[in-house]
């Protein structure tokens, strides 16, 4: 239960608080956090087995970053609605098959954001559209190839790596 909320930052997609909560144990906890309406990724698979990563040049990390086409929910859009936006606006595709593959909590010591994760098939192309502020490369590797790529460490962002691992694992 939040005892005291102040508010810290409101921006446009993200607001940061000050809340003092009561915790299950009875304990008080005073807690920032950033709240995000959350997001959702698509781990597309092709007839060939061979997934779609965006390389993707990311500021806050300033290097580029191998990344399942995401996005953020759009007001009180439907997480596969988001997926199915952001697959078509980033890589330029579409599914017929889709399949959820869970939700993942990307941060939930400080952020609010749940990211849901969505397994894409029977694929066809259609065009996109990036935002201008994106600086994306939309590669097809062999989901085999990705996977390892994300055990070894060279592969980073935490919700590639959970959607690729958990894609692998529905398809085996």
């Amino acid at each position: 239960m939040i005892a005291r909320q102040t508010l810290i930052y409101e921006g446009r997609i993200i607001t940061v608080s000050r809340e003092v909560v009561q915790l299950p144990n009875g304990r008080t906890g005073e807690f920032e956090i950033v709240r995000h309406p959350g997001g959702a990724a698509a781990v597309a698979l092709d007839r060939d087995a061979r997934v779609c990563l965006l390389r993707q040049y990311r500021h806050v990390v300033a290097d580029w970053v191998w990344e399942l086409p995401a996005g953020k929910l759009d007001g009180a859009e439907a997480p596969l609605a988001a997926a199915q936006r952001e697959l078509g606006e980033e890589a330029g595709v579409g599914a017929r098959s889709w399949q959820s593959l869970g939700r993942m909590l990307s941060s939930p010591g400080v952020f609010s954001e749940t990211i849901h994760l969505f397994l894409a098939r029977d694929l066809d192309s259609r065009p996109s559209a990036p935002e201008e502020h994106e600086l994306i490369e939309v590669h097809w590797l062999p989901l085999t190839e990705a996977v390892a790529r994300s055990l070894s460490g060279d592969i980073q962002d935490a919700k590639t790596v959970i959607g690729l691992l958990r894609a692998q694992a529905a398809v085996s």
